[in-house]
């Protein structure tokens, strides 16, 4: 079953089971996939569909620190529940040391030695971990690695 199938049927198990916040989080994510079908002109593949919940996911995240900041708890909480149910379409994400092990092969593919080279290797890392970690985690622990 591809991956939008499933989350359609979870769509039906969500409104069979009356759950309200997984019924609301899928259907805007099958809005937002069926919005960029029709961008697009065809049918999204997986990896499509996976950088699509990506991104939702980074919105989710970045309400949850902006709710905090506000005071505003329960929204926050709110938009936890959301990126849970988000982030069980994503596939499993890499840890700190497979990060790492994929940043090293590419500051050794790039050649580099410092700060000044972390956008070569950047471009080379992206790639290997796409759809699997966060850009910004990449981004921290590459500067850790190159001594930034």
């Amino acid at each position: 079953m591809d991956l939008k199938a499933e989350i359609q049927q979870a769509v039906k198990a969500a409104m069979k089971g009356g759950d309200t916040v997984t019924l609301s989080t899928l259907r805007l994510l099958l809005a937002a996939l069926q919005n960029e079908e029709i961008r697009l002109r065809r049918a999204l593949n997986a990896e499509e569909i996976h950088k699509i919940i990506g991104t939702l996911c980074k919105q989710r995240g970045e309400a949850i620190e902006l709710y905090r900041k506000g005071g505003r708890e329960e929204l926050a909480l709110k938009e936890e529940a959301e990126l849970a149910i988000l982030k069980e379409f994503l596939p499993q994400q890499l840890s700190d040391e497979e990060i790492k092990s994929a940043i090293q092969a590419s500051i050794d593919e790039a050649g580099a030695s410092g700060p000044a080279d972390l956008g070569k290797v950047m471009k080379l890392a992206m790639p290997k971990v796409a759809g699997r970690s966060d850009g910004k985690r990449v981004s921290d622990l590459a500067k850790a690695l190159l001594g930034g």
